[in-house]
């Protein structure tokens, strides 16, 4: 364990129009890890997402990145990306345009961005498409290049908010293979946003669990899989057993 968790909320809480959308949020996060936040659509999972990354304010609470409380600092000197379920790519340019996209508006020199670019498009397996907008490309492809674009800026935490939600299930399950090569290879820590169960277990090395009225943390599971996990994951019975076990907690939840 670090000496100090690189995340840390405490007591969050967040008001929309006189109504709590987020009530006494308390958890941490250890550095290098990946943590999954499963809760049903609307239990305020995006909007901890959004408060972390400074794309939104707390009502009340302390928000911590290494240790510092950001409260008050903007989004753009956090050092944090987000991954979004929409991709949120500029249609207007290209692969290439859109990973270096942010790296020249923060004083990159153009050839190091496109090095930079060009070893992450390697990495996602989008060799050859370096030229294509994002129009032509399928869903799959799209998510490629939105966390390609998120990791250029080496972020020690990557947001995902359900980037794999609307994508088929074959390219789905290829996505989680990829991202668990990514975060092997960059060791960031990843707070993954999603409402699939399996999904939850496959990725996380912990879960925490949201619920409604007020939407809260509830519940929090260890995943005690083999750290590289791959096809053969799928196919032992202690995967199995997580999925049961945290359906069961899901059940639990729901009846509280």
């Amino acid at each position: 364990m670090t000496d100090k968790p690189i995340i840390t909320l405490e007591n969050v809480k967040k008001v929309y129009d006189d109504e709590t959308v987020l009530h006494d949020i308390n958890f941490e996060l250890e550095k290098g890890k990946f943590y999954t936040l499963l809760g049903p659509s609307g239990c305020g999972k995006t909007t901890i997402l959004r408060l972390i990354a400074g794309f939104a304010d707390a009502t009340e609470g302390v928000i911590k990145i290494n240790g510092e409380t950001v409260n008050d600092i903007p989004a753009n000197r956090r050092k944090v990306n987000t991954v979004f379920q929409d991709y949120a790519l500029f249609p207007w340019q290209t692969v290439l345009g859109n990973i270096t996209f942010g790296l020249l508006h923060n004083g990159w020199e153009k050839p190091q961005a496109e090095q930079k670019a060009h070893e992450l498009i390697d990495l996602v397996n989008l060799q050859g498409f370096e030229n294509a907008y994002p129009h032509t490309l399928s869903g799959g492809m799209k998510q490629r290049v939105a966390i390609a674009r998120a990791l250029a800026y080496n972020p020690e935490v990557l947001l995902m908010d359900e980037p794999f939600g609307a994508l088929d299930i074959k390219t789905r399950i290829q996505m989680q293979d990829l991202l668990l090569e990514l975060w092997n290879k960059f060791s960031s820590t990843i707070l993954f946003v999603t409402h699939d169960i399996r999904e939850a277990v496959y990725l996380g090395d912990d879960i925490y669990f949201m619920k409604y009225a007020p939407s809260r943390i509830v519940e929090h599971i260890k995943v005690d899989l083999p750290f590289h996990r791959n096809q053969d994951t799928r196919r032992l019975s202690r995967y199995n057993e997580l999925i049961y076990e945290v359906e069961d907690a899901m059940f639990k939840i729901a009846a509280l």
